[in-house]
């Protein structure tokens, strides 16, 4: 699994909010986005998964252009900002509600993976109800329970407690080491730090600087 991001603009009236971007994003690593807000992340991970066209360049996505060969990537789960349930439904039933679009996965994956984010597969509270912590939790387990082989997070920690991140911090490295490529964005420096194989520096839609953790 490859993401090869060659020269991409992105460019919304006057203001280039994507600025000759070059990133090659590959399978078992966690990369990390770290930035202001306003300066680009966001906008870049919607690039990556097809939601917004870039104004120059391209991306490949194994051999395949956005754009060209494909709207969206074949394999790509995404947290980024407030996902879209459905108030009255369960957390189970807007799961389901999602894996009967595409048909991958049944009810016992749609219950595991609730699970395994530290929510109740039974429980019959409807989403409107859910605190913010279990809200997420929702949306990552929305994210990851198809198994893609993309997994794109934007704030993935916001309004979790101490043992909920550490919860998804285990959920996202056992998912590394399955081979899949993880793109995280987060506010929190020192999460960030903890998560991250490589950290990218966004400033204003241009990449700054490209960190490997590994080797600092």
């Amino acid at each position: 699994m490859k993401i090869e991001i060659n020269n991409v603009w992105k460019k919304i009236g006057q203001t280039e909010v994507l600025k000759d971007i070059n990133l090659e994003f590959e399978g078992g690593k966690i990369y990390g986005l770290r930035g202001k807000n306003g300066s680009g992340k966001t906008m870049l991970m919607r690039a990556i998964c097809g939601l917004i066209n870039v104004t120059k360049g391209g991306i490949v996505i194994n051999g395949k252009k956005l754009g060209k060969d494909m709207s969206f990537p074949d394999s790509v789960g995404v947290l980024i900002e407030n996902p879209a349930f459905i108030d009255s439904f369960s957390g189970y039933r807007n799961l389901k509600a999602l894996a009967d679009i595409n048909h991958i996965i049944g009810e016992e994956e749609i219950k595991n993976v609730i699970k395994l984010v530290g929510l109740d597969p039974n429980n019959k509270k409807k989403y409107k109800t859910y605190s913010l912590g279990m809200k997420q939790r929702l949306g990552i387990a929305a994210a990851i329970m198809e198994k893609p082989e993309i997994i794109l997070l934007d704030e993935p920690i916001n309004a979790l407690d101490e043992n909920g991140v550490e919860e998804i911090r285990e959920i996202l490295f056992n998912l590394r080491s399955e081979e899949r490529i993880i793109i995280v964005a987060c506010h929190d420096r020192e999460e960030l730090d903890a998560l991250s194989d490589e950290i990218i520096e966004i400033h204003e839609g241009s990449i700054v600087s490209k960190l490997s953790e590994k080797n600092a």
